[in-house]
């Protein structure tokens, strides 16, 4: 038996899941439940940690991994120990590179499917789903993840939730994050705002948890009545004109009730040759999708119980319909659909709204084309008046050896024939002729029209009715194939129309040129409205294919209205009613593409303001944190040797001068960073570029590292020729280079730096032991003010390799990053020898 997982989902760090899960660990064993602690981070919380006190631990599994130990969960371990139920934190963990899953969700599967029970972990943010949105929102890539539909198949999910304000308080008490990262965190991912859509996005995903186990319950117990656990608004659309009115009166329901859902749906026929009108269709549904709401299409013959199917299917508490279209006689002959739906609602709320359209009646379907061709209705006649006299004639001979039934099943087969050949009025005006011909040559008394016994008279007329509804059956039959290869041939081009959406070719001009090319037209010209509607001259051209182009509707020989300021233009020849359906389509697409070139033109020009607003965030957020924590401990140094309550020994002077010059030396560096970094950006930045013996750089950027310069190895090659650059840009150069590997090496990995001679290059390396970067991040670790992989928010802006690429480009020369062999990262500088640089 499958063991039962209860997922704690938290709406951000800190809110305690981690200390709810351990809580319920102690109430299930002293339930008498067997419990062990698979796995459990305490963060260095105290409280955490206090909860685990008592309770039975799995030792972690030891996994080294390029030369550095890591510890997992041990699966093995759990599974031989089968315990009631297993506490394992952090759902969304990867697993070390070597591990037997990729990540820690399949280990728990794992325990799943050997009946042990689970409780585990997860915040928001690492859902699958709303990975991006977080990002966006936070300003924070979140590179651990879990599918949605792992967390949906937990048998329970509990939201450990709390007030942004709340939680920065547990914070500020340092419960969350040691008291000197207390301060970045609040001030960058922390922010009131970005927790309450943190929360917001928490509650909505567990809202929709819940919808989906009440439709289950639903669905198991057969219950088929709406539970209005929450406000859904169906507004029922016909592809009429009055679904405009219909979608907005049904939005005002909605927003009446807050959080309602607005859904629209509309029903097609299953034989697919009667619909809606597709532009107003695609009108109504992108206004259904502006005002939130969601666009559905069902199928259905009975278009009362289709609707209800789906109102209940969705657990809909109200239905919107509009108000018949039909005549006082139709309504009294049916129902019609708004009362025959009110009459089977049961508990959904039905709502019959008035419009326009309602007194106009239904529109009288437009004369069909003949079923078929001219060339076989005159095939026909041509079978029929030259049939009679020769089925007479030959007929003739017989005429005391058949009987009358005999006679008449001859004629009933001509009259068949011509209803195949040439349709219902030539089969008709055979049957009228054929009876004719029967009562005067071969019905007593012969040559006159008259009928002496009563079963001649009855044979005769069933004759006639037969052929007649024999030649309605085949007339109504060949309407149908039409119809049928019409729509056949309509849902052909639909297909293509929507191929050449779901390729991207979306353009205006590519969907043009694809239905001129559909219809054998001249020209299709998109026009919009440019000035006052009453001036019939003030459209404007916004896309056109072919020659000679519609410069206003009334040139066109066919014209589309797509809403009241677009019209489709089309010129070469007039279009069938039954091709304006397809071409409304188009239009409608026409529209929507229109739509999405403008949005991206608005994107593309809102994405340098966006992205100057998130540099100037960044920076912000950065230098704000950068400044304050020097500025703090050089303020607090110089507080403390000005105070004379205290007696400072030298030895405690001397340490709080060291702290304030320290201090002040990284506001100088930050400071100068961030001039030359300006002055890269505004092209002006001066250079002295002049030979440079590498021997003498190099010492002097080590030294300039303070006490980080014990972690640094040199292995120069001798004799290294001297290259071209800036004396001091390189000496920050490399500086920043350093103090980087520093900062991201084990301690026990000293960082090596090397040069070497290529060709006409010379090449340094600072060569360091850490995590690495994956070749996809490597360039991103060069953009300003963001530190890659970075959580802690307190090692600088982010400008020291953005700051050494351009320098070192400045200079002539080239940084790049590469993979340390045996895991780590170099950083490469390649500057030009001296030798081999042309004199200007």
């Amino acid at each position: 038996m499958r063991g039962r997982l209860r997922i704690y989902l938290g709406a951000a760090p800190g809110v305690g899941k981690t200390y709810a899960m351990l809580g319920e660990g102690r109430r299930a064993r002293e339930r008498g439940r067997d419990v062990v602690v698979g796995l459990v981070e305490t963060h260095g919380r105290p409280r955490t940690a206090a909860l685990l006190e008592g309770l039975e631990v799995v030792p972690r599994r030891r996994v080294v991994h390029r030369g550095a130990t890591f510890t997992e969960l041990d699966v093995a371990a759990v599974i031989a120990r089968r315990p009631g139920v297993a506490l394992i934190d952090e759902l969304a963990h990867t697993n070390v590179p070597g591990s037997k899953n990729v990540k820690r969700w399949q280990d728990i599967d794992k325990l799943l499917d050997a009946g042990i029970d689970v409780v585990s972990t997860v915040n928001i943010q690492h859902l699958e789903s709303v990975n991006d949105v977080v990002q966006e929102i936070t300003g924070v890539p979140q590179r651990e993840t879990v599918p949605d539909e792992v967390v949906r198949r937990a048998d329970q999910i509990e939201l450990v939730d709390m007030s942004p304000e709340a939680l920065r308080r547990r914070m500020a008490h340092g419960n969350v994050y040691a008291p000197e990262k207390v301060s970045a965190a609040m001030a960058n991912y922390f922010r009131v705002g970005n927790l309450t859509a943190l929360r917001e996005l928490a509650l909505l995903w567990v809202a929709g948890k819940v919808d989906e186990q009440l439709d289950r319950y639903r669905a198991d117990h057969g219950i088929e009545g709406t539970w209005e656990t929450r406000e859904r608004v169906v507004v029922a659309l016909t592809g009429g004109p009055e679904g405009d009115t219909l979608v907005r009166r049904a939005a005002r329901i909605a927003a009446r009730t807050k959080g309602a859902d607005l859904l629209s749906v509309h029903v097609t026929s299953s034989d697919g040759l009667a619909g809606a009108d597709p532009a107003n269709l695609a009108r109504q549904r992108t206004l259904v999708e502006d005002m939130g709401g969601s666009y559905h299409q069902v199928v259905g013959d009975d278009v009362p119980r289709a609707l209800l199917d789906f109102a209940r299917g969705v657990n809909a508490t109200q239905l919107v319909l509009g108000a018949s279209r039909r005549g006082r006689f139709a309504q009294i002959l049916s129902r019609g659909v708004g009362v025959e739906t009110t009459s089977l609602s049961g508990s959904i709320d039905v709502h019959l709204v008035p419009h326009e359209e309602a007194k106009k009646g239904r529109r009288r379907p437009e004369r069909a084309r003949a079923a078929l061709t001219r060339t076989r209705r005159l095939a026909g006649w041509a079978v029929a008046l030259a049939g009679m006299p020769a089925l007479t004639a030959a007929l003739s001979p017989f005429r005391g050896v058949l009987s009358l039934p005999s006679e008449i099943l001859l004629f009933l087969c001509l009259v068949v024939g011509v209803a195949l050949v040439g349709g219902m009025w030539p089969a008709i005006v055979t049957a009228v002729g054929g009876s004719l011909l029967l009562n005067w040559f071969f019905t007593s008394p012969t040559g006159r029209i008259t009928i002496a016994a009563p079963e001649n008279l009855f044979a005769l007329v069933v004759f006639v009715l037969v052929a007649a509804a024999v030649s309605t059956i085949v007339d109504l039959a060949a309407r149908r194939t039409r119809q049928a290869a019409r729509a056949g041939a309509d849902a052909e081009v639909l297909s293509a129309l929507a191929g050449h959406v779901l390729r991207g070719e979306a353009a205006l001009s590519s969907l043009l040129g694809r239905l001129r090319e559909t219809f054998g037209l001249d020209a299709v010209t998109l026009l919009e409205r440019a000035g006052d509607r009453q001036d019939p001259g003030a459209w404007r051209i916004v896309a056109t294919s072919g020659a000679a182009p519609c410069t206003a509707p009334a040139m066109a020989d066919t014209d589309v209205a797509v809403g009241e300021d677009l019209v489709l233009a089309a010129r070469g020849r007039l279009l069938d009613a039954s091709d304006r359906r397809v071409l409304e389509a188009f239009a409608a697409e026409a529209a929507v593409a229109l739509r999405q070139e403008r949005l991206q033109e608005a994107a593309e020009r809102a994405e340098p303001l966006a992205a100057a607003d998130k540099m100037r965030t960044a920076l912000l957020a950065a230098v704000s944190h950068d400044l304050r924590t020097p500025l703090a401990a050089a303020k607090a140094a110089v507080e403390s040797l000005r105070n004379d309550e205290v007696a400072w020994t030298p030895q405690d002077r001397d340490e709080l001068l060291a702290t304030a010059d320290e201090s002040l030396t990284r506001l100088h560096r930050l400071v100068e960073n961030l001039l030359d970094m300006s002055r890269l950006q505004a092209g002006v930045l001066g250079l002295s570029l002049q030979p440079v013996a590498l021997e003498e750089v190099v010492p002097r950027a080590v030294d300039d590292l303070g006490a980080l310069r014990d972690r640094i190895e040199g292995d120069l090659a001798a004799d290294l020729p001297d290259i071209v650059a800036d004396p001091a840009l390189l000496e920050r150069v490399l500086v920043n280079l350093m103090a980087n590997a520093v900062r991201h090496s084990p301690p026990e990995h000293k960082v090596l730096i090397t040069g070497s001679r290529h060709d006409d290059k010379v090449e340094i390396r600072v060569i360091d032991r850490g995590p690495g970067i994956p070749r996809a991040d490597r360039e991103r670790v060069f953009l300003a003010f963001q530190r890659l992989g970075d959580r802690d928010n307190d090692t600088g802006v982010g400008l020291g390799l953005a700051l050494s690429r351009g320098l070192t480009e400045a200079m002539g020369g080239a940084l790049t990053p590469e993979e340390t062999p045996g895991g780590g990262l170099t950083m490469m500088v390649s500057m030009p020898v001296h030798d081999a640089v042309e004199p200007s």
